[in-house]
């Protein structure tokens, strides 16, 4: 099922702070989340994000 149009994308928290921290210092580095239902938003671009899939 889709989410509705209504609502914003869905983005944990925590992943937020990391890549708004990463943004300000103008580095690249590898993030590594378990959080797999988080939509890549604009601001996630350029940046290198690794989802755990559990394998």
């Amino acid at each position: 099922m889709t989410r509705s149009l209504k609502k914003n994308p869905f983005v944990a928290n925590h992943l937020l702070r990391k890549i708004e921290k990463l943004n300000t210092k103008a580095e690249k580095e590898i993030i590594v989340t378990w959080s797999r239902a988080s939509t890549i938003i604009p601001t996630m671009i350029g940046q290198y994000n690794w989802a755990n899939d559990g394998n």
